[in-house]
């Protein structure tokens, strides 16, 4: 079986920056163990596969050892190869995910714009195990899906150099933020080694958490937001009611084909 794989790096304008995410669409859905040791092969920290399903796509996103329920960068991948390959014509593409519910992509030009479900944190008791594993010591600790870290300057996000040996036994991935500097509201990384990913370049599902958290912080919905990872990438955010649009661009790298 031969079957078409792209990737591209998104939230980026240009090649070798942004996060980098295979794409492969499919005709229909072999086994999951497929889908797996396909996402094991490319080793990048998202692969997304989708299949045509009535008037959208039926989307799904594996790391190298999971499924997961949301991924925003390989989203973002997925709908500008519609765009770009398969529907060059369309300005809209709707997803349907098995636990993240309808995510529309909508394209503006050069940029796409995901409309994703917010997930606001509560404040949780900071514990000294999670300080260790990071490095440093936050200010404040809130969890939802992940824990967020909130630090008081984005040279604390920056210089983190975290045990990921010791985050991995937290089982839950975790989210480092700090207000930003010139042009960007707040800064951030995240870290999931539990899910097989010790540092991802940038990261649309932890903005679902990030974005309502700075929007009341702030006091503002429209905000400007910076993933200071190694790779770097950009988004345009805002929060609308009980969804978070983010806004980014991506870089085409490949083009291919896989045999199994």
């Amino acid at each position: 079986m031969r079957l078409p794989i792209y990737q591209l790096d998104a939230f980026t304008s240009r090649p070798f920056a942004g996060n980098p995410a295979a794409v492969v669409p499919l005709q229909d859905w072999p086994p999951d163990a497929t889908l797996q040791a396909v996402a094991a092969e490319n080793n990048l920290s998202e692969t997304a596969f989708f299949v045509r399903g009535g008037d959208g796509w039926e989307l799904r996103w594996f790391t190298p050892t999971t499924e997961i329920d949301l991924c925003g960068h390989a989203t973002l991948a997925a709908a500008a190869v519609i765009f770009r390959y398969i529907e060059p014509a369309s300005e809209r593409v709707e997803f349907m995910t098995r636990r993240a519910g309808t995510l529309v992509v909508t394209r503006r030009g050069e940029e796409f714009a995901l409309d994703f479900p917010s997930r606001p944190a509560e404040p949780v008791a900071a514990s000294d195990t999670l300080a260790a594993a990071l490095g440093a010591e936050p200010v404040e600790v809130l969890a939802a899906r992940d824990f967020l870290c909130v630090f008081e300057k984005t040279e604390d996000v920056h210089n983190l150099r975290p045990d990921f040996a010791a985050l991995a036994r937290l089982g839950r991935a975790v989210i480092a933020t700090a207000p930003g500097v010139g042009e960007f509201d707040f800064v951030s990384r995240f870290f999931a080694p539990s899910l097989g990913v010790d540092e991802d370049p940038v990261t649309g599902s932890a903005h679902c958490t990030l974005v309502p958290f700075w929007a009341e912080r702030l006091g503002r919905s429209h905000l400007r937001a910076k993933q200071v990872s190694s790779r770097g990438g950009e988004l345009t955010c805002t929060l609308r009611g009980d969804r978070v649009v983010m806004s980014g661009r991506v870089a085409y790298y490949l083009e291919g084909w896989i045999t199994i």
